[in-house]
Parts: structure tokens; sequence; C-alpha cells
């Protein structure tokens, strides 16, 4: 029997349902059922479940109950069993052998912003999926729907991340930011708190509609910046999911991609099913501008973060070079090319 304990195999149940896109109030029961049993020692969930109280916190559920009591009981429930089966095929066709180069992540949310879950949490989950490193990458101060960070609170988190780094010893969670791309190319930060960060991912999230040689403009702008280290889901397109289709933005796209060239800015392969951004097209131009890449899972839960898989696929189909995909490169070589223009 692995050493599982009952709030383990909840949180795990979460995680599995979430790489699946199952219904979030889905994922939120077992999410929920294992923050109501987190302060209970394994001794006393035990005993609670035995004598029946368990049943009576708030939180705890019938199918929630029985797998913590299979739990306690010393085996793998079976709930748990049939997910992990169901999750040891990767999510997408083709790529294996790229994603088996993937060392990292430069893309991933925290509950900070508009993530679902702790730092810490994320973190875990990117080492135990096998990551040698993961960026945090929270928003910006002028995305207030999602709750964007403002320096004050940045600042905050890095405290935060240096402490959760103090429980890794083959793990590193680097610092960073989603910044927004203001409408005149600049950047949503303080320039103080972008040098203090490892990685810097710049999107565009408003005005998408934008006449087509402004947000060249915007865009070329922000890659210039030498703050600047990835351009995030460049054409901000939706083609499936909850928030429906949105068109991807107009701009001169060999343009862009020869700035990303000139000034050493990876263009992201976004790995969410609902982006799938760059389209293949533009994959291809970046490609042939001589552009580096990031694939990214841009993950705002941790069952997310084997979106990997997704990217992987699409950047292989595309045949990106391993050796031009800075997410392969080891963390040392990574934060040297992050860091080298500032």
């Amino acid at each position: 029997m692995e050493d599982l304990t009952a709030v383990d195999a909840l949180d795990e149940i979460a995680f599995w349902l979430e790489r699946a896109q199952a219904k979030t109030y889905r994922v939120e029961a077992f999410r929920k059922a294992a923050a109501a049993i987190a302060h209970l020692t394994p001794e006393q969930v035990a005993e609670q479940a035995r004598d029946g109280r368990l049943k009576r916190i708030k939180g705890i559920g019938d199918r929630t109950f029985g797998v913590v009591q299979q739990t306690v009981e010393g085996v793998v429930p079976d709930y748990l069993a049939e997910l992990r089966e169901q999750g040891s095929a990767p999510l997408a066709e083709g790529g294996t052998e790229l994603r088996a180069q993937l060392l990292g992540d430069l893309h991933s949310h925290s509950n900070w912003s508009d993530g679902g879950s702790p730092i810490e949490q994320m973190a875990r989950t990117a080492q135990w999926r096998g990551r040698s490193y993961q960026v945090l990458t929270d928003h910006s101060p002028r995305l207030t729907i999602a709750n964007g960070l403002s320096a004050e609170r940045l600042a905050e988190q890095l405290d935060v991340v240096a402490e959760v780094n103090e429980g890794f010893d083959d793990f590193r969670l680097l610092s960073g930011i989603e910044v927004d791309i203001l409408d005149d190319g600049g950047l949503d930060q303080t320039d103080e708190m972008l040098e203090r960060l490892d990685v810097v991912v710049a999107s565009v999230h408003s005005k998408l509609k934008m006449d087509a040689k402004a947000m060249t403009r915007r865009m070329m702008t922000a890659v210039a910046d030498p703050h600047t280290n990835v351009l995030g889901h460049c054409t901000g397109r939706l083609v499936q999911g909850g928030r429906g289709q949105r068109p991807q933005s107009e701009f001169n796209a060999k343009a862009v991609f020869a700035a990303c060239a000139e000034f050493d800015v990876a263009v992201e392969i976004n790995s969410r099913p609902e982006r799938q951004d760059p389209p293949d097209d533009l994959i291809a131009l970046a490609l042939d501008a001589g552009c580096l890449f990031a694939i990214d899972t841009d993950a705002h839960a941790p069952g997310q973060l084997d979106f990997l898989d997704y990217g992987a696929a699409r950047a292989d189909a595309a045949g990106v070079p391993a050796e031009r995909i800075v997410t392969t490169w080891p963390v040392e070589r990574l934060l040297e090319w992050s860091h080298v223009k500032r």
C-alpha cells in the first residue's frame, strides 16, 4: 500500500478530474472535502471515519466519505484507481518524444490572481508531474477582472515564492508575471518589479479588435522592451470552451515575429485547448523568422499542468526543433537567457 492520506486521495482525484476538463462542481467537491479535513491528523480522520463523525463535517458527501473510508482502510480508493488508469495515456496524440524533453513551463496562475489553487499546491503538482521548474505568472494590475497584482502585492508574492522554494531540493518555482501589454505597447508593471522577476510573459488582453497597424505597433513595442521574455497567446483567439469562440487579432505577424527574433523573445505555444494559440500557420511563420518558442500550459489549476501534452503535439506537428524551445532548457540556461537583456 502506498503512503496515501485521505487528503492526498481527495486532492489527486480533483487533479485527474481537472486534467480531463470535468465540470468545475465535480472538481470542487473533492477539493472542498480535502480542505474540510486538512486540519485533522490521519489518526483523527481514521477515528472519525470509523465512528461516522466525518459524515457530519460540512463539505463531506457520500462519495467523498467513501474515498476517505477506503483510504483509512489501507487501500487505494476505487474511484482514484479508475481515474489513474484513465489518465495513464497522454492527453494528445503525437509529440511524445518532445513532451519528454520539456523540463519546465513559463506560464501558470495561482489564487493570487484568477487561478483556483494556492501557490504551494501548484508548485507541488508541477514537481509531481515531472517538472524541473515552473514559473508563477499571475496577472498584472490593469486586469482587475483577474485580480491582477499591484507592485506591492507582487513584492509580497516574491517572499512567498522564496518560502515555497525552501521546501524543495530538486525543483524550482520561478518568479514571474503575465504582464498586460497596454494600448501603447507599454508593460503594465513597474520597471523596478519587472527587474526582480525571473521570467516576464507579455500578453494582450484588451482591445483585441484594434486596427491591425496599431496592434502591430503595440506588440512590437512590447517585444522590444528589455524586460519581455515571452510573447503570450499572441492572437488572443478562442476556438472552443465555455467562453465561446473569439476570432484572432489582426496584426502583421511577419513584422512581430521578426521583432521577436531580433530581441530574443520566445513565441508562446499556448497549450490550453480553448486557445491553441498561435494557429498553425503563424507557428510556421515564427519558425521561418528564426524565433525561439516556449510551450506553456497557462494553467489556472493543478490539473491543467498536464496540458503540456497538447502544446508538445502541436509543436511536433509543426516541426519545431527541441533546441529552439526554451522550456527544454535546464533552469540555469533558461535563467541566463531570461536575464541577459536586463
